[in-house]
């Protein structure tokens, strides 16, 4: 049916192809501070980003874990650490092995423990926890490694340091953290080679993938725990056990 309305035809609302609504739109001032908010974080990131991964926070500990993917002379630097820092244990973790040590199929942290041994370290110091092999969340594997070999010695530190290399520190002490809880403090030392040139990452192809793959691992990890379901380490014997069975010194935890 049609109506006549002021000379014109009042169509059905069924026929209707448009209709007329109400848009709010930001005012310049809106607009400026819109533009703001998504400028202002990707212009500190871009500044900031590197030195605010690239974390160092070390606390007074007990225990030293060093992942051993970092390398020979990470590995011999985390050794140096030790000593000077008054470390109890030392852990070194990882899982296989590849291009950083170009050797064999040992786990990173068996081939740390001989290099640990020829720098020095008293071998009742050292712990080798190596994690299981996987392709994906290591280091919460390594954390988790990490966790059994301490707690199958009666190891329960107050607080602990992990040693690891350049924009990947603060994810780090994030995994260890969510693994240990509030059980034991955790602390991380970043670890610069001493032959790396400093500049700015985007001068550099590599610096400048190793920022926005930490960039991506630290966010997935901050916000959705890397699509883990729980944080708690697995129930089992850590594989270290049935290759290192020697016994060490207990440490006294609260």
């Amino acid at each position: 049916m049609f109506f006549w309305r002021r000379g014109t035809v009042k169509q059905p609302r069924w026929l209707r192809l448009f209709q007329r609504r109400t848009v709010w739109c930001p005012t310049w001032l809106g607009s400026f501070c819109i533009v703001a908010l998504l400028v202002i974080p990707v212009a500190w990131w871009w500044s900031c980003g590197e030195s605010f991964l690239s974390l160092t926070s070390r606390l007074p500990a007990e225990v030293l874990v060093v992942e051993c993917w970092i390398g020979r002379d990470g590995v011999r630097a985390a050794g140096a650490e030790f000593e000077q820092r008054g470390y109890q244990y030392l852990v070194a973790t990882g899982t296989l092995a590849a291009e950083r040590w170009r050797q064999g199929s040992s786990t990173y942290a068996e081939m740390a423990e001989n290099e640990l041994i020829r720098s020095g370290i008293p071998k009742d110091r050292i712990i080798v926890a190596p994690a299981r092999d996987t392709q994906r969340q290591r280091t919460y594997e390594s954390a988790a490694a990490v966790w059994r070999a301490l707690d199958a010695r009666g190891i329960h530190p107050n607080a602990l340091n992990v040693f690891t290399l350049g924009a990947h520190a603060r994810r780090s002490r994030l995994i260890f953290a969510k693994v240990y809880r509030l059980k034991t403090k955790v602390g991380v030392v970043d670890w610069v080679p001493s032959g790396y040139k400093a500049g700015p990452w985007w001068r550099s192809s590599e610096q400048a993938k190793e920022l926005l793959t930490e960039t991506a691992g630290y966010l997935f990890e901050a916000l959705l725990n890397s699509g883990r379901g729980s944080n708690a380490p697995s129930e089992g014997a850590s594989p270290d056990l049935a290759q290192h069975p020697r016994e060490v010194p207990c440490l006294a935890g609260p």
